[in-house]
Formats: C-alpha cells, sequence, structure tokens
C-alpha cells in the first residue's frame, strides 16, 4: 500500500493524496510564497498567507478565496496509529521539581509571555545547577516558589494560563 498524505481544508474537507498524486501535479512556484497550478484544463493561483510549519498548517490564498489547510504525513499516521502523541509538549499546563533542590533564581515574572525554551528558573541539585526551561509558547499564570526556597521532588514551580 502507498503511503499517503492527508490534507484537511477549512476543517471539513478531507483529500488523499499520494507521492504520485503529488508528482504529477502541473505546478509552478511564481514567487516566493506563490504558486500556479493546472489541474484538468483550469487555472489556480496560489498564494501562501500563513504557514506555521511545525504543526504544519498553512492558510493559501486561491484565487481569491482563502482556505486553512493542515496535511497528515505518512509519519503523522504511523505515530498516531502506534498510540504516540507528537508536540505533547503544547498541552503541558505546569512544571514540577524534577528533582529535590534549591531555586536558585527566578528569570519570570506571573503574567510574562513565554516562548518555547525560554529560561524559567534555575534549581539547584547535587550541587549542579539546572535550568528549568519552558515547554511551550505560552503565558505564566503562577509562580509557587521564590528564590532560596527548597523544593521536593514533583513539587509544582510554574503553572500555564
Amino acid at each position: 500500500m502507498e503511503k499517503s498524505y492527508k490534507l484537511k481544508v477549512n476543517g471539513a474537507y478531507e483529500f488523499e493524496l499520494t507521492a504520485q498524486d503529488l508528482d504529477s501535479l502541473d505546478i509552478v512556484k511564481t514567487g516566493e510564497a506563490s504558486f500556479h497550478l493546472l489541474h484538468e484544463n483550469k487555472s489556480f493561483h496560489i498564494q501562501t498567507t500563513h504557514s506555521d510549519f511545525g504543526n504544519k498548517r498553512y492558510q493559501l490564498k486561491i484565487n481569491n478565496d482563502d482556505y486553512d489547510v493542515v496535511i497528515e504525513t505518512p509519519l503523522d499516521s504511523l505515530i498516531d496509529s502506534m498510540g504516540f502523541v507528537l508536540n505533547n509538549s503544547a498541552l503541558v499546563e505546569s512544571i514540577e521539581a524534577p528533582m529535590p533542590g534549591l531555586i536558585l533564581e527566578v528569570s519570570i515574572q506571573e503574567g510574562q509571555e513565554v516562548k518555547e525554551n525560554d529560561q524559567l528558573l534555575i534549581l539547584e541539585a547535587m550541587k549542579m545547577e539546572n535550568v528549568i526551561v519552558s515547554p511551550r509558547d505560552g503565558v505564566i499564570k503562577s509562580i509557587s516558589v521564590n528564590t532560596g526556597e527548597a523544593v521536593e521532588k514533583k513539587r509544582t514551580l510554574i503553572t500555564f494560563e
């Protein structure tokens, strides 16, 4: 069975395309984010207006009509069928202490917007400084610790909105 790409358009329509289907498209790149497609003797002008490559979400303008497109690759399908989750860091609502230690520094404030991998705090454990970073983009709802405070393993340190 040939692997296929699943496209969901505007949250309502689903299409399945094989690699062979994609290779057979008569499509030409006409600009940095624009294309021209001929399909069944019809002309389509395609402009990518927004792209979120990590989540495989794209907003396209095709002949002046707007479309939201989500792409599922063969790897996404395989991972889904095996019961695994991709990008589960987006589901993280709070951060717990991975080990007992001492809070050396709190780098953020409540209400602050953070990006994935931004430093949140420093936890000293076993004479080593461990930088705790944000697992996702978000806004800090609450900070449950202060600089100089000792914490136990699994104690909630930070909560996201």
